[in-house]
């Protein structure tokens, strides 16, 4: 499959004109893997349909959101009956109290929620809330997990590990960066020692309980554990990040999985169906400081939007029908290992990890434990991989630290589509 001269090409011309970059979200613009994006114009189960009329097995999954597959029946359903009765009000509606009583039905630490349009603005606010609850100001994040593009959050790792960030971004406030300390993911005693000597100051700790944006990296056992005790000792607030693992890794997302309770947490991604959707919620103390039980302001024009309701509401529905958790966890480890033997016949280094139905496979030999381990990964390698995957109809993230996810209508034809590609392209790395 080339797109050379195809409508993708004239269309990624066209918006290299009207877009900054091309793109409205920048790892769609394939600057990490070389070639021209493809613009698609249909997606029906576990397939994308392009704007040439190519077919591909799709492993983005809209970024993890569909894990119901493009286009599910009970989906579209519920949104195009929302839509045709109104797609906006403004005001309350029974929509979103379906939806309310189906996520407080499934994450175990959430008592009430509040919905928002992003995971961006869903944590924005849940660390307002923590700051607010806790009377003070320095969060604590971890090197290689993304929260969304909110300024406290655009942060990199200072000098040495237990040093205060710096920003990460143009347009992001020194001073309001150097109120986020950046730790290694997966190092419980450097977590311990930065509380031992800053506790008293630490608002709140944001971690995504199985770090998926340096691609998927496994909480070792006991972290978790460890970020709980050490915000009980202080006085802290935990918040996971759920916006991938919510209702993918387990009905009540990590947290069930793992058994450890946060005291917020914040979902997006599936939570909507498909639609631009987020929301946090926790502990009923907490979240009763929020406007206007209580003064901390969050307010949104299209927050409990009736379509992002429905459409999130029927998936969960499905969902906690189906409970596909079980099979799609098979279907992830069939992956994995046919992944794993595929490359290690060629010769070719392959680290592949996985929670369920979400995984990375680094191009390396080395354990993918932390952001310093994989950032030793084979970029270069990965890009070419990419294209001879694509050329095969399979749509992969287009960056080598992006997870890759499955739905429910990933049957094994899928599957064995994927692996057949990935047999293939292995041997023609294995050329050099």
């Amino acid at each position: 499959m080339s797109h050379t001269g195809s409508r993708s090409a004239a269309l990624w011309r066209e918006a290299q004109d009207l877009l900054p970059g091309g793109v409205n979200s920048p790892v769609r613009a394939f600057k990490a893997v070389g070639g021209t994006p493809v613009f698609f114009e249909r997606g029906e189960g576990a397939y994308l349909f392009d704007v040439d009329g190519n077919r591909y097995v799709d492993l983005v999954c809209s970024w993890g959101p569909l894990i119901l597959g493009h286009a599910h029946p009970n989906v579209v359903q519920a949104a195009t009956r929302a839509i045709e009765n109104g797609s906006s009000f403004g005001a309350p509606s029974p929509l979103e109290l379906d939806l309310a009583r189906k996520v407080i039905a499934m994450v175990p630490s959430i008592e009430q929620v509040r919905f928002v349009n992003s995971g961006t603005e869903a944590v924005m606010s849940a660390i307002r809330l923590a700051r607010a609850a806790t009377g003070r100001d320095v969060i604590v994040k971890f090197d290689g997990c993304y929260h969304g593009h909110g300024d406290s959050l655009l942060v990199a790792a200072g000098s040495g590990a237990l040093t205060l960030g710096v920003p990460d971004s143009p347009g992001v406030p020194k001073a309001l960066a150097a109120l986020t300390a950046v730790l290694p993911y997966n190092d419980a005693p450097a977590v311990e020692q930065f509380f031992a000597q800053r506790g008293h100051e630490i608002a709140c700790v944001i971690v995504e309980p199985v770090a998926a944006n340096m691609g998927v990296v496994p909480p070792r056992l006991g972290f978790l554990e460890t970020l709980r005790r050490v915000c009980d000792a202080s006085g802290a607030l935990l918040i996971f990040d759920e916006v991938m693992t919510g209702f993918r890794v387990a009905a009540g997302g990590a947290q069930e999985l793992y058994g450890v309770r946060p005291d917020l947490t914040t979902l997006s991604k599936i939570l909507g169906g498909g639609f631009p959707s987020g929301a946090y919620g926790g502990r009923r103390d907490l979240m009763a400081r929020m406007s206007p039980s209580g003064p901390v302001y969050q307010a949104g024009t299209l927050s409990g939007n009736p379509a992002v309701m429905a459409a999130g509401a029927a998936t969960l529905a499905t969902l906690a029908q189906k409970k596909p958790w079980e099979a799609l966890d098979a279907q992830g480890a069939k992956l994995e290992q046919g992944l794993a033997d595929a490359f290690r016949s060629a010769g070719v280094p392959l680290t592949v990890t996985r929670v369920g139905s979400m995984g990375t496979a680094f191009f390396m030999g080395d354990e993918a434990s932390d952001f310093a381990a994989v950032k030793r990964a084979d970029t270069a390698r990965f890009g070419r991989y990419h294209g001879l995957m694509l050329e095969r109809g399979v749509y992969l993230p287009p960056s080598q630290f992006e997870a890759w996810f499955l739905s429910t209508a990933h049957d094994d034809a899928a599957i064995d589509h994927v692996l057949a590609a990935a047999r293939e392209s292995a041997l023609v790395l294995a050329k050099g």
